[in-house]
Parts: structure tokens; sequence; C-alpha cells
């Protein structure tokens, strides 16, 4: 794993490992793939004012989230089926988050069940990700299976009443591998064997979504389950009080990977915003999308977030090493932000008020 340096070199590795219509499904962005770009583009457009002479002899990244303690901020967001990176998938992903200290997240439509992960990861900091579906019934056993094998909040995506269009997928008629499962809807679904069912499956899932959702989907999630609710998908100020005023006890700033809607903000460039929304409610504030280094966590945490997750490197590390490649990708992340932390003249992550030595230009056209 050493010759791994950054995580572009693991994203290099992995397309030589991977297929590429897997390749293009987890690289894939929504339509023309201008917001995909721009996730990473709007990170290197923002400079860094270090401070010198500071005396910082070393770098403590530990901070709370959710009242648990990390050994960073940086975490693992949910993607789907991660089985097509790797054969151990989600399991390999929550054991290299344990063994690290630090969050993971499992999709509801994982390959690895809630309760396989759980005994693989006992220990682990785990989050799952969860949909409120037309059939609340479905959802609220989710639910009750990540409560009872342990999972210690619930990431409710609130940005796809319906699937984004991702023309890659649509030009290879992406579909998961017949030998594999969507784990967490066996109880629904026929035993995949063969392309017709696996298109069944994929169109079961999709047929869940519920487009007639409202704010009032947290407050019947909060009815079901004491685990704290983080809403993932806010990109909007006004969005974020509403999630607060609904009871959410943190929000994930995210445009889901650039893969729902093109033509919407990088996740920084809006992060300032939400945060300043949010600053009178008992809120964390957290955030995804096109984090590819250290200094992009830091920019990240100078604005104001609490934790940031990635996705994509993630897999990129699975395809490649499994649970060591995850790992690896990891540390990159760490060191990379230890560096730049010290550099730039700050103590610690857990008490961060950086925006005095942070340079931020807002992006300069918007609508409502």
């Amino acid at each position: 794993m050493d010759k791994y340096i950054s995580l572009q070199d693991l994203e290099d590795a992995a397309t030589e490992i991977l297929s590429k219509p897997t390749v293009d499904y987890f690289r894939s962005g929504a339509t023309e793939e201008q917001t995909l770009a721009e996730n990473k583009l709007a990170f290197q457009r923002l400079r860094i004012l270090p401070k010198c002479l500071m005396g910082i002899t070393g770098a403590d990244l530990r901070t709370t989230i959710l009242g648990h303690e990390v050994s960073m901020p940086i975490g693992i967001a949910p993607s789907a089926m991660q089985q097509t990176a790797h054969p151990d998938g989600e399991v390999a992903n929550a054991k290299a988050a344990q063994a690290e200290g630090t969050v993971y997240t499992l999709s509801t439509a994982s390959t690895c069940s809630i309760e396989e992960v759980a005994s693989a990861a006992p220990d682990a900091f785990k989050w799952f990700q969860v949909y409120v579906f037309k059939d609340r019934e479905v959802t609220r056993k989710l639910v009750m299976r990540a409560e009872k094998a342990g999972f210690k909040a619930l990431l409710l995506t609130v940005d796809a009443p319906i699937f984004g269009i991702r023309r890659s997928e649509l030009r290879h008629k992406y579909i998961l591998p017949a030998h594999m499962r969507l784990a967490n809807f066996e109880e629904y679904l026929p035993t995949p064997t063969d392309e017709a069912k696996e298109d069944s499956i994929r169109s079961y899932v999709g047929g869940l979504f519920d487009k007639s959702l409202s704010w009032e989907a947290v407050e019947w999630l909060k009815s079901i389950t004491k685990l704290p609710i983080i809403a993932k998908g806010i990109l909007r100020a006004d969005d974020a009080v509403k999630a607060a005023k609904a009871g959410c006890s943190a929000i994930l700033v995210s445009n889901h990977g650039a893969r729902q809607l093109d033509g919407v903000p990088a996740t920084i460039e809006v992060l300032p915003e939400i945060v300043d929304a949010v600053k009178n409610y008992n809120l964390e504030v957290y955030l995804d999308g096109g984090v590819t280094t250290g200094t992009d966590v830091y920019k990240a945490l100078a604005l104001g977030a609490k934790m940031v997750l990635v996705g994509r490197p993630a897999l990129w590390g699975l395809a490649v090493g499994g649970q060591a490649g995850v790992q690896r990708m990891l540390n990159i992340l760490r060191t990379e932000l230890e560096t730049t932390v010290q550099i730039a003249g700050i103590f610690m992550i857990s008490s961060m008020f950086l925006l005095a030595n942070f340079k931020y230009t807002p992006y300069d056209q918007r609508t409502p």
C-alpha cells in the first residue's frame, strides 16, 4: 500500500482493476457533469493564509461527532453496491473505519447486510443511510434492524425524490452482477438469478421513492426511533433551518456526489451561508463532495464544517486493496491534514476558528 501516496494514485490503480462499466458507475455525475467537476474546482479556488512561527510541535486531529470521539474529522460516506469494487464490500469499508477510529456510513442499497456489517465491525462508529419510502413499513423495518445492530445515527437522504439522470449508466445499462444482491431487501425480493430479475430489483427500489415527501418525514422518523437524524443533501440555508426546526441533530451539505441534478453549486460554495444560517441551533454541519486532499478537508473545516465524508475515494481504496486499501486512503488524508494544520498554524481541529486565516470568495451567480 505504501506505493500509493495520493488519492489520485488509488483512483488510477482502481480504474485499471475494475471493469469500465463499474468505473463509469462510480465516477458518473448527472447529465453534463458540470457540478461533478465543480465539486473539485471550487476547492482549488480557495486560498489558505497560514500563520507563521506559531510554535506548533504536532497536530491533534481528534474531535467529537454527535457526542462520540473520533480520531479525525474525516468519515466514510454511503455508497451503494460496494461488492462491485471488492468481494468484501461494505464489510471491508466498515472494518477500515473501525481500525482508524472514524465514522462509517452504510448505504440502504448495500451488498452486505446491516447485520453482516455490524457483526464484522462491532466497535465501529456506524451510521445507516436511509430513505423514507412510500411504503413506510419498509423504512421502519430497516431502521429497526439498524438500531438493533448498534448503528448510532440515521443519515436521511432528502435530495432524491427520484433517481438523477446519469448517462454513463444508461449507456452501459449498468446493473448489479447476478451473483450479488441488495442485501437489505432480501425479504421483499426474489433471489437474483438473471439480468431480468436484476432489472426488476433496481426498478423496485426506485419505485419505493416518495415524490410527495415533506419535512413531516423527519417527524415521522423521529416517532419510530431514538437515533439522531442527519439530513443529507442540503444545499440551501433555508432548508438547513427547516432541518433544524424539524429536529435533525446534524445536516450533511451534499449534492449527492453531483449525481442527482447538474447545475447545482459545489458543496464548499454553499457551506459558509448554511453554517451561518444554523449557528443559533444545536446542530452539527458536515460536508461531502469533491474532497480529495487533506487541504480540502482543512478548507471545509475552516468554513464551518465539523467533519467531511468521502465516498468515491473509499471505493477506489476498496478496489485496490480491500480493507487495507481503504485504510491507506484514510491515512493519506490524515497525513495531509496533519501537515496542513501544522504549516497553517492551527493547534487543534476540535477548536478550529479559521476564518481569520482563510480567504474565501463566494460563487458569483445564484438562482433561487
